[in-house]
């Protein structure tokens, strides 16, 4: 499950962005690339894990499903295809091994409140 080790590691990144313990995570949006082989649903069980007890323990995490892109020469265009069952172009039916997306993992936006700070007047 390495869904577990992504969700950690996410943990980690979000928690170098965040103003010094000032802050609350709402959500934590994410681009993922069909072939990651990341499933959504283990991710954001993992991410629940991993977060309790932090600044990020009340935040969703939202995911974006990048689809498989494929270069074709011979139509000189980016195609989108359904799955990894056929890396060819959807007009035109020339294997393509040119992937343009579909490979991402990237954490896309940390939406956070920052918590004002308590001073005391003198």
């Amino acid at each position: 499950m390495h869904e577990l080790s992504i969700a950690t590691k996410i943990v980690e990144l979000v928690t170098q962005h965040l103003p010094d313990g000032s802050a609350q995570v709402l959500a934590v949006r994410l681009r993922i690339g069909a072939l990651t082989c990341v499933h959504a649903d283990s991710l954001r069980f993992s991410f629940k894990l991993v977060t309790e007890g932090t600044p990020m323990q009340t935040a969703t995490l939202q995911i974006d499903t990048v689809p498989i892109s494929i270069y074709c020469a011979i139509c000189n265009s980016i195609e989108t295809i359904q799955g990894i069952q056929s890396f060819r172009c959807p007009n035109c039916q020339e294997p393509s091994a040119d992937i343009r997306s579909g490979q991402e993992l990237d954490l896309e936006s940390i939406e956070l409140i920052e918590q004002e700070s308590e001073h005391s007047l003198l």
